[in-house]
């Protein structure tokens, strides 16, 4: 259901080892983590799940939502394996181990937020994401998702310009031969138009507000924000 902790190592070896692009993605996230505060302005009070945290607690790309999150005592994170090194490193928030494409081991609307950044691209097929942000939408009354946008000039995960904007099957194949042929799979990456995010929600609910968010100009943002 989520992305494998192989896929933030991968990250970091390849786009995130640069540093302009490391220093884009972390403006990015920042803003992204503004347009949260400011649209649904959580309190004390308002309980928060953070579905699909990294393990990699090291990068000041990773886990921006606990680094700045002003109330952690309301914060739950869930991820794939020990989350140990998260609870060390953000005191106050309660880590939840969870399992790829199982249902989320919470209640329905037991939060009043959810919040997934950087997660729905690395869920699988069309079929799988669709499955993944039902479970976001069945466990919390609100729902905040960020994905990279397929319209920004620089594919995030390998850096190349322009690479995202050919059709999928051209970009897989243009990825196989080279170092960057983890994010030629569908099950490690399967990239997004504002159009898909948008259709991944269930049809007989209110359809997600989309936002474009952090660097960039108009529709070519660096990211895209689902909010429902």
């Amino acid at each position: 259901m989520v992305k494998d902790d192989a896929d933030d190592r991968i990250y970091y070896r390849h786009a995130g080892s640069v540093g302009l692009i490391r220093g884009i993605s972390l403006r990015a996230r920042q803003a992204v983590f503004r347009l949260f505060m400011d649209t649904l302005r959580p309190d004390a009070q308002t309980s928060v799940l953070d579905v699909g945290v990294s393990l990699d607690v090291s990068s000041p790309e990773a886990n921006v939502l606990e680094q700045l999150y002003p109330h952690r005592a309301r914060l739950v994170c869930a991820g794939i394996g020990d989350g140990s090194a998260v609870s060390a490193a953000y005191p106050g928030v309660r880590f939840v181990e969870i399992t790829p494409h199982q249902p989320l081991p919470f209640r329905d609307a037991e939060f009043d937020v959810v919040y997934s950044n950087a997660v729905v691209e690395h869920a699988g097929s069309r079929a799988q994401q669709r499955a993944f942000i039902a479970e976001l939408c069945r466990v919390a009354r609100r729902v905040f998702v960020v994905a990279p946008n397929r319209l920004f000039p620089i594919e995030h995960h390998t850096g190349l310009p322009l690479v995202n904007y050919l059709p999928l099957p051209v970009f897989r194949a243009l990825l196989r031969p080279t170092p960057f042929k983890h994010w030629a799979d569908e099950a490690n990456l399967n990239p997004l138009f504002a159009r898909d995010l948008r259709g991944l929600f269930p049809a007989d609910a209110t359809p997600p507000r989309i936002h474009h968010a952090g660097l960039g100009v108009g529709s070519f943002k660096s990211n895209l924000v689902a909010i429902r």
